[in-house]
């Protein structure tokens, strides 16, 4: 017994250094504890026209008066932002911040389940307030994202996460937002899965009939308690009842004509409410998508043609291609490097203006889209009276890569903008200084 013991004290203990070693030093921020006025600056509401010389004042949390005539309330901290610029907090749609430290290191990962079908699974609940990726994501004005699983074929549920805070309780802005699916594909053998191990791919067909059957047996499920309330509890089908309900939308992650077809299509006979998430051949599905008004969640730009006969600017034109369709869309920054890379999401963004996106569409696609089709547009994604105090300044346009992103705050909350990255800069600087 105590061989035993020692053995799972080492296990621990080797789970818990290097857990400390990777903790970011910066302390979240405290209550909002008076009123802040920002005055002097150029606000970009990104929900209506833009406001020069205007005045932001925030309390409690939440934004109560912008705009040229707003009265700084008595009591409040004042900063003069000449010159400067306000936004909404940029929001990362998709991605795995929090849930992945390091891509080729597995003890670092944790938004996989073991097993094909979870969708119980709440991937907030393995969010790490301590990564070193989250303040480096914040000091490029990202400070929401999706926290989402990945693998298997029902992942798992998904859920907006504020950059900043003690707890993944502190961080949680909405626990349950999707079921994701990731929509089964044909494929020359196994793929590499994130943990480094290999990934068999089964035969789509009977993916596809495994999703079916567990959606299946969860109505099933649903009846039979709803007939007796005695009937034993199971955490799996319990959790998909609000999903076959058409409370909880289902992302599908998809890239290929076939997969959205087959998505669409499945989510249509399954009564789903769904979202595409991916959506490189999405355009050619612009007809499909928007009959039945499905947005997309699109996978970043920074993307490689699909095939031979692609043009070199196809990943990089989607995003345009849907607003001329008219179809429903956010952009992720969403990339092979995962959550290492969401502080280029602004990039990804500007990448699309590149490729015939208007700028102000860019810039909600990457605030206020991302809100509207992930339901949270009442709290985020725009500067208006009522909604939460989650914004940054910054000197320039943050879709340019010379910008800096110099005062942020979440929920009123004052984040701290020093990270990792900088560190490093200044300990490097001083050395060449002294040589």
């Amino acid at each position: 017994m105590l061989k035993r013991l020692l053995i799972y004290s080492g296990m621990i203990l080797s789970l818990w250094i290097p857990a400390a070693a990777w903790a970011n030093p910066q302390v979240p921020g405290g209550p909002q504890k008076q009123p802040v006025v920002l005055t002097n600056v150029t606000i970009h509401p990104v929900s209506g026209p833009v406001v020069e010389k205007g005045t932001l004042v925030f309390d409690g949390g939440k934004i109560t008066a912008l705009g040229k005539d707003a009265t700084p309330p008595a009591g409040a901290e004042v900063i003069d932002l000449a010159g400067k610029h306000v936004y909404p907090g940029l929001f990362e749609p998709w991605n795995d911040v929090g849930l992945v430290e390091i891509n080729s290191i597995r003890a670092t990962i944790d938004g996989q389940e073991i097993g094909q079908l979870n969708p119980n699974v709440r991937a907030v609940v393995a969010v790490n307030p301590d990564s070193e990726i989250i303040p480096v994501t914040r000091s490029n004005g990202v400070l929401l994202t999706l926290a989402a699983p990945f693998g298997g074929l029902m992942s798992g549920r998904s859920g907006v996460i504020q950059l900043d805070g003690w707890t993944w309780e502190d961080m949680t802005l909405k626990s349950d937002v999707a079921l994701h699916i990731q929509w089964p594909q044909s494929s020359g053998g196994g793929r590499r899965g994130r943990g480094g191990g290999e990934e068999t791919a089964a035969p789509p067909e009977r993916g596809v009939e495994a999703l079916r059957q567990a959606l299946a047996d969860a109505r099933a499920y649903g009846a039979a308690r709803k007939a007796d309330s005695n009937f034993p509890r199971d955490a799996r089908w319990e959790s998909l009842q609000d999903v076959i309900g058409g409370k909880l939308p289902v992302v599908v992650q998809a890239d290929d004509i076939r997969q959205i077809h087959g998505a669409v299509a499945f989510a249509e006979r399954e009564k789903l409410k769904l979202i595409i998430a991916g959506g490189y051949d999405a355009p050619r599905c612009a007809e499909l998508l928007k009959k039945h008004d499905i947005p997309v969640i699109v996978g970043g730009t920074y993307r490689l043609p699909r095939r031979r006969n692609d043009g070199y600017d196809s990943a990089y034109a989607v995003p345009a291609e849907l607003h001329k369709a008219g179809i429903r869309f956010c952009i992720s920054g969403r990339g092979r490097f995962g959550a290492n890379q969401v502080r280029n999401l602004p990039y990804h963004a500007a990448a699309a203006v590149g490729f015939g996106l208007p700028a102000d569409e860019a810039l909600k696609a990457i605030t206020l889209y991302a809100a509207e089709i992930l339901g949270v547009a009442d709290r985020v994604g725009s500067l208006e009276n009522g909604k939460d105090a989650t914004l940054f300044v910054c000197d320039g346009d943050p879709l340019e890569t010379p910008t800096q992103v110099t005062h942020a705050w979440i929920r009123g909350r004052k984040v701290d903008l020093n990270d990792r990255h900088k560190t490093l800069y200044h300990k490097y600087e001083k050395k060449y200084k002294q040589e």
